[in-house]
């Protein structure tokens, strides 16, 4: 078995999500009220304002599920080369991605929206690269 597997790029981007959206989900268990608090005034001026908790709360349960699916994936890339696991953790970080760009467009925070391409271009080749 090879360091990385025979899917050197594929674990290495599966890392990368891994560890962005389990701190993402950490910090918004460990600091629920301060996070909702932040996000309420990031959004007091958009139609998202009345419904903050309820959407980081759904915000967080697709994290938890995309970094389960993706622990998994590594796994199972690691013992069977099967990447189906994996690729269903990457797309749900993807979805989890596009939310956030809908949310920061909505409170017109034109760089943080910016900021999320990175990251959904990231998760963009771990599907490619993933259905392959």
């Amino acid at each position: 078995m090879h360091f990385l597997s025979d899917y050197p790029t594929e674990i290495l981007i599966l890392l990368f999500l891994i560890i962005t959206f389990l701190i993402s989900a950490f910090e918004k268990i460990l600091d629920w009220k301060g996070t909702i608090s932040f996000i309420k005034d990031h959004f007091k001026n958009s139609p998202l304002k009345g419904s903050v908790p309820f959407l980081l709360f759904i915000l967080l349960i697709i994290e938890i599920l995309a970094v389960g699916f993706m622990i998994v994936g590594v796994y199972q890339i690691y013992t069977s080369e099967a990447k189906e696991i994996a690729l269903l953790g990457i797309q749900l970080s993807a979805i989890s991605i596009i939310f956030m760009l809908i949310g920061q467009r909505l409170a017109k925070d034109y760089p943080g929206a910016m900021s999320l391409g990175v990251y959904f271009i990231i998760s963009l080749c771990g599907v490619y690269l993933l259905n392959k």
